[in-house]
Parts: structure tokens; sequence; C-alpha cells
């Protein structure tokens, strides 16, 4: 009972919705040990055990699903996933191959479906999300182009999250990019060691759970939700740069505001190595100030926006170049 609970929340963390099913079948009722729905549109059934020490009928998880599409619990493409606690699934993996389901069933443990979660909190961008979810879905795997495609997007991702960027004007990362290689110098600029970022993003999340009484999830490098979706958080942090008349900055990308969107707060926090506050703003008042913002748009059409803070008479505030304007942060102050 407590590894179906478990593997649900990892479901959820894979930004599936999540249906929890009942610990032990009845008569009147299907099943299933949980169904998630992908943002794509995937259905999952999910069948969860302990041990592949025991045989499972296949038929029997085929007719859940067949009975949740009949019932309208599940509509569009769908699969079955059968979940394992203990890494030797050999027995269960002759049993599938050897099947009639043999092309609608995924296998995996549990101990590689954390890691699926852990590679997806580190990376940051939507893509890396659905290319670990296509690898829950049965596929022909005779030509690895796909699989490769996922390890790229993976590999990319991460590495981005991971590799400093020069004066950040013209760069696609956030300011924290700049921070993450622990050298302490490099092509004459100075970095923030990546445990160094991690602490402060700890204390400024922990910092937002005490303020609005919720318990926060790491959905990815920069984005946390609480199960309810109540409260989600998109926190970015920035290094003072002394030599410039803006001493942090940050970038705002599409897909942050796409997330924090879907919640009933939504906040975008901007965070500074060196202070011990940082700046929550909600994300309707930043959406009434983007087109005060500077936008990059890449090559391939990636596209983010440009966050400047400044310092005005002594109290910091979002620079708007487009309005020639500024937006106080003081009423947005979350100490520490």
């Amino acid at each position: 009972m407590v590894l179906q609970d478990l593997v649900n929340e990892l479901g959820h963390r894979l930004d599936y919705a999540v249906t929890n099913g009942r610990y032990q079948g009845t008569v009147s009722s299907i099943g299933f040990d949980g169904i998630w729905l992908s943002p794509e549109g995937h259905g999952v059934v999910v069948e969860v055990k302990t041990t592949d020490a025991y045989r499972i009928s296949l038929d029997t998880i085929a007719t859940y699903r067949t009975k949740l599409i009949e019932n309208g619990q599940i509509t569009g493409p769908s699969s079955m996933l059968i979940v394992v606690g203990r890494q030797d699934t050999g027995d269960l993996e002759a049993q599938v191959r050897g099947s009639r389901h043999a092309w609608d069933v995924r296998l995996i443990s549990a101990e590689a479906l954390l890691k699926l979660v852990r590679l997806k909190q580190t990376a940051e961008g939507p893509e890396t999300g659905r290319k670990i979810r296509s690898l829950l879905v049965p596929t022909e795997y005779t030509r690895l182009d796909g699989m490769i495609d996922v390890m790229f997007t993976a590999a990319k991702d991460v590495e981005e999250g991971a590799v400093e960027t020069a004066s950040g004007e013209d760069q696609t990362a956030s300011a924290e990019q700049d921070e993450a290689k622990s050298a302490p110098t490099k092509g004459g600029y100075e970095f923030t060691d990546t445990a160094s970022l991690q602490r402060k993003r700890d204390e400024i999340v922990h910092a937002v759970e005490t303020k609005y009484a919720v318990s926060l999830s790491k959905e990815s490098r920069a984005l946390f939700g609480d199960l309810a979706r109540r409260v989600r958080v998109a926190c970015t942090i920035s290094k003072r740069y002394h030599a410039r008349t803006n001493p942090y900055w940050y970038a705002y990308h599409p897909h942050w505001d796409e997330y924090l969107g879907k919640a009933e707060i939504g906040l975008l926090v901007l965070g500074c190595m060196d202070l011990d506050y940082a700046f929550a703003i909600p994300r309707t008042m930043v959406q009434s100030v983007l087109d005060g913002l500077n936008i990059t748009i890449r090559p391939d059409g990636e596209r983010y926006w440009h966050m400047h803070i400044v310092e005005v008479r002594g109290e910091y505030a979002l620079q708007l170049p487009k309005r020639s304007d500024t937006l106080l942060l003081a009423p947005y102050v979350v100490a520490l």
C-alpha cells in the first residue's frame, strides 16, 4: 500500500494527472492501482508490485484498461505500466515478452522510476519532461533514434543548467545559470558554486512555505508546487554584479509563466545571493509588466524576458526599460 502511494506520487512529479486506485479490488470496482494522464493526452494504467516472485495476470490488467475506457475514465491512446519495487524483474520481463499484451505494456523498477523523477527535477525545459514520459509508453526500439533523442534532450537541458553564461544579455537562461560552475574564475567572470546556489534556493523555498503554510515539491530545477496546485513557485537566483548599474538580473521563461498560471497563487521569486530576503512577485503582477521588459528570441524560436533589479533611491526595483519606469519591490519582500 505504501509502495503504491509512493509510485503514484512519482507519477505526479513527472507531471501526470494521477488518479489513485484502490488498495484492494472489489467485485463492483475496477482494481487499478493508478491512472496517469500525461499532458500530451496519453493514459497509463499503473500496476504496482513489490516483487516479481509471483506471476501476475496481464489479462487482468488489460481488462482494467478496457473497463476504464468503457467507463470514460480513459479517453484517447493508453497503455499499461507495471512498477516493481525490486530491481530484479527478469521473470516479469519474460512474462511480458511472451504475452499477447507485449506491445501495450511497459515494465520499470521503482528505483529506475525515481531516477527519472530526479532527472526531471535537475532539468528545466518542458521538453525534457515530455521526453521522459515518452519512455513509459510502449515503443518499438529496433531503430534507436527515439531513445537517443530522449538521452540527448535530457543531457542538453541538464548541461545548460550547469554552464556559465558569460555576461547574460544574449544568453538563453537565467542569471542563476551564470552561477553554476564551481571554478573561481573563467574568462574574467567570477562564479558561485552550485552547492551555495542550492542552499540559497532551499532557504528561499522554505521561507515561501512558511509564509503561505504550504509544503512545496520540486518539479524541476526552478519550479516548485504543492499537490493541490494551490501555490506554485518559480524560483530563480542571481549574484550581485558590482560592475553593473543593474546589480541583479534574471530571465523569465514562457513555460514558467504557463506553470504559474495554473495555480491559485503563482509566484515568481527572485533571489539574490548576498541578501537575506527575496522578492516573491505574484504572477498577475508579472503579467502586467511583461510589455515593459526586453525580450530575446533565439534562432530556434525559444524566447525569454529579461528582468533587471536596480536600486532607486536606496530601494530595489524591477526595471521596465520599454516604459522608462520601474516597479518597486518592497511590497513583495519575503524574509529568509
